[in-house]
């Protein structure tokens, strides 16, 4: 093995819409990237972690087009890759990946907690990578921890590697002592200035036992148990969710916090669990909802009355919907998502509007029928999609970029909200 470089405001409890749409579900052939591409932003938001795929020069490949690294680049991700003489079984794979390991931590000494990532190569798949980040703890320097999760697209899609990322984490948490006051645990990568502006609001607030899975550094792994509330800020987190109310975590049930709206019922969750006061919430929320109201008024122009199709790729796709359609006063064609997590996406689907029409999985050349059939003014899909429908003469924008965007809270609203009128703009100025 070898490693290679890589005005008014809108309230949490407005009128809602119905909570039982209809939903095509379709299980034929996917256009998604697999799970590894969750390295991209996962290996900047934890600072001392080190991500090594274990797979092929394919792989190597992928990371490196999707992160835009540089050759001479020191990312915090690279590929050990499986070559000849591990395929021709001259070489000890688990031997190999030892060496590897040690070699990296050598030259690398800032890392402090070392991810194995398998892919899904039939070679990678018969390696046991969960005996041997075990064995590999056993013989590191003190003060790294080795984790390991599958990027595999068997087993993932685009976003599911960052839930199970997160999940592989939770079993190293520390236990939350009995008698602990109640803390809360936002659950869901996000970037470092969205984590300050929440912790901010959340201080204002009197929430002082905050935490975030993932932390900026492994030495900050939150501590869980029975008196921790957690709220999501990704919904694409299943596995993660599970694993912490096994160790006692209640979840708070909230919207996610994209818009406005979304991001005042998100804190409102939490505001509401630990006691704090209409007035108090309505006043260290006051500015900043006003600020992304003003924010919002130029794109709500563009956008108004423009319809949508969302191809399922990010799970992000029915809060999204929920917050340009009551937000941007957008029109939903289709709103697909890979899964639908219904406990999870109970408060966004009880906000969409009842005409509509949500799909669960995919079997891609029927979809691709339907969008082409209702030639939406924006499509949102895959890079895959993205070329072919624009050649169909349809305006698309890139799910990915929604994902490696900062997106949520109030102060980013009008960022999302550009995510979507860009597209429109470039296309009206081609047609110039």
């Amino acid at each position: 093995m070898a490693v290679t470089a890589p005005f008014s405001t809108p309230s949490a409890t407005a009128p809602k819409g119905c909570t039982d749409l209809p939903v095509i579900r379709e299980r034929g052939q996917r256009e998604v990237f697999c799970g590894l591409t969750g390295i991209i932003w996962l290996h900047r938001r934890i600072q001392d972690a080190f991500f090594l795929i274990i797979g092929s020069r394919t792989c190597a490949h992928l990371m490196q087009s999707a992160a835009g690294v540089m050759i001479f680049a020191e990312p915090r991700f690279g590929t050990a890759v499986i070559d000849d003489r591990d395929l021709a079984g001259l070489a000890d794979a688990n031997e190999e990946l030892d060496k590897v390991v040690n070699q990296l931590l050598d030259r690398r000494p800032e890392i402090k907690l070392l991810f194995l990532v398998g892919s899904c190569p039939s070679e990678v798949i018969k390696l046991d990578l969960h005996r041997a980040a075990e064995r590999l703890n056993g013989q590191v320097r003190p003060g790294v921890r080795i984790l390991n999760y599958s990027g595999s697209g068997i087993e993932t899609t685009f976003t599911q590697g960052e839930d199970a990322c997160l999940a592989a984490m939770v079993p190293a948490l520390p236990q939350a002592e009995a008698e602990a006051p109640a803390s809360l645990l936002v659950v869901g990568a996000l970037a470092d200035v969205v984590e300050d502006q929440f912790r901010r609001l959340f201080g204002q607030m009197g929430i002082d036992r905050v935490d975030f899975l993932p932390p900026r550094s492994a030495a900050d792994l939150p501590a869980v148990g029975p008196n921790t509330r957690y709220l999501l800020a990704q919904p694409f987190l299943g596995d993660t969710a599970r694993l912490l109310e096994d160790r006692g975590a209640v979840r708070l049930a909230a919207p996610f916090p994209l818009g406005v709206e979304g991001t005042t019922a998100w804190l409102k969750a939490a505001a509401d669990a630990f006691g704090v006061s209409q007035d108090t919430f309505e006043a260290v929320t006051a500015r900043g909802r006003e600020r992304a109201h003003r924010s919002l008024e130029r794109y709500r122009g563009q956008l108004a009355g423009k319809s949508l199709f969302f191809f399922p790729d990010s799970q992000l796709e029915i809060p999204l919907a929920r917050f340009l359609a009551r937000e941007m006063d957008m029109t939903l064609t289709e709103v697909g998502t890979p899964y639908l997590h219904r406990s999870h996406l109970a408060e966004e689907i009880g906000m969409l509007p009842e005409s509509t029409q949500l799909s669960e999985g995919q079997d891609v050349d029927k979809q691709l029928d339907r969008c082409l059939a209702a030639r939406p003014d924006i499509t949102v899909c895959g890079l895959g999609l993205a070329n072919p429908l624009e050649a169909e003469g349809l305006t698309t924008k890139w799910s990915i970029e929604l994902v490696f965007t900062p997106i949520q809270g109030y102060d980013q609203a009008a960022d999302l909200a550009d995510l979507f009128a860009r597209p429109l703009v470039r296309r009206t100025k081609l047609r110039v």
